[in-house]
């Protein structure tokens, strides 16, 4: 009798651990299932939000740009891209209002400190200078390497910076040449990730721009269409939240 009572409660927990274990499994299911519904639902809105992010990026590295459009590098030449969205490998030429050419936009990408840094900077061709740069994607430490976009003399380190010679960062208060730029003390590390992905970026497109205007003689000529006017478009909504942003502040 002692022995049959003692094996009963070990005989009753076994449909309990059965039932906990396929709990947690269809818990898992439904949660892997919400997770995967959320990203499909949000996909196309995070995609247009990184896209006219990107758009206003562009008007903020070259100054006095009105109007842009997309070009791909296709058979020795800049050709221009009428498809919605951004792309990685796309350059992003400039204009003004009245549809002078004024620079091209160039984008990076690279492994920071913590995870991948996205940018983009202005370049003017004719006088060889990057105009500014903004970092568009970082996840670098709070406090030290998110200093690359929060650090305004970091930042100013690249404004109308000759691009004769490769970009160099160096220990603060060290520079002495004009290639060369002040590292951000504490996150050298970052600094430097900051710089090779600019390298990196000029050395892809600088042939590929120089190689399009020798086959086409000219810069990338502004395309009038639909597509321009909402580019244009999107400047005017940057400027209003320019304003709007500025009121509250005031």
């Amino acid at each position: 009798m002692n022995t049959s009572s003692n094996k009963n409660p070990l005989v009753n927990q076994e449909p309990g651990s059965r039932k906990l274990i396929v709990s947690m499994a269809v818990a898992g299911f439904i949660s892997g299932f919400i997770i995967i519904a959320i990203y499909l639902l949000t996909f196309d809105t995070i995609k247009e939000n990184k896209a006219r992010e990107l758009r206003e990026a562009v008007f903020e590295v070259l100054p006095g740009v009105e109007r842009m459009q997309k070009l791909l590098f296709i058979d020795n030449k800049l050709a221009v891209i009428q498809a919605d969205g951004m792309d990685d490998n796309m350059l992003f030429a400039g204009y003004d209002q009245q549809g002078k050419f004024i620079g091209y936009a160039i984008q990076g990408k690279g492994p920071g400190f913590q995870d991948t840094i996205q940018l983009l900077y202005g370049y003017l061709p004719s006088k060889q200078i990057m105009t500014s740069m903004k970092v568009l994607d970082s996840r670098e430490t709070p406090g030290l390497g998110d200093k690359i976009y929060k650090d305004k003399h970091f930042v100013n380190e690249f404004k109308n910076h000759l691009m004769k010679h490769p970009i160099k960062a160096v220990k603060k208060g060290k520079k002495t040449k004009d290639y060369e730029i002040d590292a951000i003390t504490g996150a050298t590390i970052s600094s430097k990730a900051v710089v090779r992905i600019m390298n990196q970026a000029f050395a892809t497109w600088k042939p590929k721009i120089s190689t399009s205007r020798e086959t086409m003689g000219h810069d990338p000529v502004l395309q009038s269409g639909k597509r321009n006017q909402s580019e244009e478009h999107s400047k005017e909504q940057e400027n209003t939240r320019t304003v709007q942003n500025t009121l509250r502040q005031e």
